[in-house]
């Protein structure tokens, strides 16, 4: 099978509406991180069709649950999910941030390659970000504990602006010291992954 026919059978299976402008896009992407893997170790999933599953296919379950106008991918490395999300929902305005050099080098050369115009990147660390706008929705996949997620990102969120937490187990222990609430926590089906993926969705109120 295809990097091309696994992402397609994948899609179908998550019931998502991705066209095949944007398939092809993610498809490119996944291309430039091969390549750039080769010399500068961006991420470490290296197997093509293991590329497809754990990155794309996992970063397109929340592809449902982002219902917003701007959107801060923190921690974002190679640009998961931030560029995924850019891809397949144009009318998103995505930030992704992330403190490693090389992987903004890489980020804002996907950019320019794919033409992403709804695309920012910015090198920095989180809690010394200070944008002209702050975010309505703010998302991490495997950046840290929520707790610390939240803590490092309050200064960043709009009055009543979600959080999103991409996590493997439902992370109930993580939430028993927080002051904010989750609002709901979303099992996450991926195509062709067995492990549990949920998504923690925390109101700023």
């Amino acid at each position: 099978m295809t990097q091309a026919e696994l992402l397609a059978a994948g899609i179908a299976e998550m019931g998502l509406g991705v066209s095949l402008g944007a398939q092809q896009k993610l498809l490119s992407y996944i291309g430039l991180l091969q390549k750039w893997n080769k010399v500068y170790n961006i991420t470490a999933v290296r197997e093509p069709l293991e590329m497809v599953t754990l990155h794309l296919l996992d970063s397109l379950s929340v592809l449902p649950y982002v219902n917003v106008k701007s959107l801060l991918d923190v921690g974002s490395g190679g640009g998961l999910p931030g560029i995924v999300l850019a891809i397949c929902l144009p009318q998103l305005k995505v930030t992704t941030i992330d403190a490693v050099q090389k992987k903004v080098i890489f980020m804002r050369q996907v950019k320019g390659e794919l033409g992403l115009e709804n695309l920012e990147v910015v090198h920095a660390r989180v809690e010394a970000y200070q944008p002209a706008e702050k975010f309505d929705a703010i998302i991490s996949r495997a950046f840290s504990e929520i707790g610390q997620f939240v803590g490092l990102t309050k200064h960043l969120i709009k009055e009543n602006g979600q959080w999103l937490a991409m996590k493997g187990h439902a992370p109930l222990d993580e939430l028993k010291g927080l002051t904010e609430k989750p609002i709901e926590i979303i099992p996450l089906k991926v195509a062709g992954l067995k492990a549990e993926r949920h998504l923690v969705v925390i109101e700023n109120n």
